[in-house]
């Protein structure tokens, strides 16, 4: 089984299974793969989704005209105690061509963020006058690896305007290897409500809201030259996530301490490109650009952090609690 590091340094992804596996699901018929990649991609495209939306902020003090900070941000977004994330349960009765191999009419499989191992499966059908029956193995999630997060990370930018306003910035920049490319970008806004009050310089608290918008491009190209020359078997992923949330924090010269309550949405697209050859089962057939698959997640999240402020250098830290939790580790460095 081989599982994908999107960005091969941070950002953690399963949209990727090798090349045989691919051609095995085809072996069920176009139908029976689009259904169970669809089950099986799902939970990661939430969790990263969840990941995504992280970060925006480290406190609700908008900095004024002028004021900036240039911050290295990390998200850990841990999918360890979801087991309903995990699993999926398989219904032969939902697919027009999967069967287990011992017997079994439903069964709970792995997803890509699973760890169970050894479930077969077998396609049986008419070829000609023969009776043909393809066996194998369902693939297992990164769990069976000992990865139980998924990490995102990026450059962070924030600038203050105009009084109470302050505009941020992320991205990653574009990483193209052999087999792997992916970039994010990101902008989006933090209003100081309390610097709309007469007593903002003495209050000991601040009140923001903020607004991020962060959008996700990558691809995993998985070409099996030995297959189809010039296929360019790839999966490709578009991503695009906002957030808004309302956060509150102290306002103390060292240490300080936020939280915030806020809603998620965001939308990821997995195409499945290139040329796919299926040579044994019912289904001997050439399958060109053979699906999309699309997943929504949104809900609400609730967050709670501290930052450390030295001179030019600061550090913070928090954790939010949503339908996939996060720990978020920023270092920035900053002027005003």
């Amino acid at each position: 089984m081989k599982y994908i590091l999107l960005t091969g340094i941070l950002f953690l992804s399963a949209f990727g299974y090798s090349q045989s596996n691919v051609n095995e699901l085809f072996a069920a018929g176009i139908n029976d793969a689009e259904k169970f990649s669809d089950s099986y991609f799902g939970p990661v495209s939430e969790g990263a989704i969840y990941s995504l939306s992280n970060g925006w902020y480290n406190s609700a003090d908008s900095k004024p005209l002028g004021g900036f900070e240039i911050s290295i941000i990390g998200n850990m977004t841990s999918f360890k105690n979801k087991e309903d994330k995990k699993a999926f349960v398989l219904n032969t009765a939902d697919y027009e061509n999967l069967q287990f191999v011992d017997g079994s009419t439903s069964k709970s499989v792995s997803t890509a963020l699973g760890d169970m191992e050894g479930i077969r499966v077998f396609v049986e059908g008419e070829v000609g006058p023969i009776t043909t029956r393809e066996e194998f193995e369902l693939p297992t999630g990164l769990a069976s690896e000992n990865i139980n997060f998924i990490p995102s990370a990026f450059l962070q930018l924030s600038v203050g305007l105009v009084k109470g306003l302050e505009m941020k910035a992320r991205f990653l920049p574009k990483i193209d290897t052999e087999d792997v490319a992916v970039g994010l970008y990101g902008v989006g806004l933090q209003y100081d409500f309390s610097k709309l009050l007469p007593a903002d310089k003495i209050l000991p608290v601040a009140l923001s809201a903020v607004a991020g918008y962060t959008h996700l491009n990558a691809s995993y190209d998985f070409t099996d030259s030995n297959i189809v020359d010039g296929s360019d078997q790839q999966i490709e992923v578009d991503m695009n996530v906002l957030t808004v949330q309302a956060v509150a924090s102290t306002k103390l010269p060292i240490i300080n301490f936020y939280g915030a309550i806020g809603y998620v949405s965001g939308k990821s697209t997995t195409d499945v490109l290139g040329t796919y050859q299926v040579q044994s089962g019912p289904f001997q057939e050439t399958y060109v650009d053979p699906f999309s698959l699309t997943r929504k997640a949104s809900g609400v999240s609730g967050t709670l952090g501290a930052k450390l402020k030295l001179g030019f250098f600061r550090l913070h830290a928090d954790y939010s609690l949503a339908e996939f939790n996060n720990l978020t580790v920023g270092v920035n460095f900053g002027f005003r």
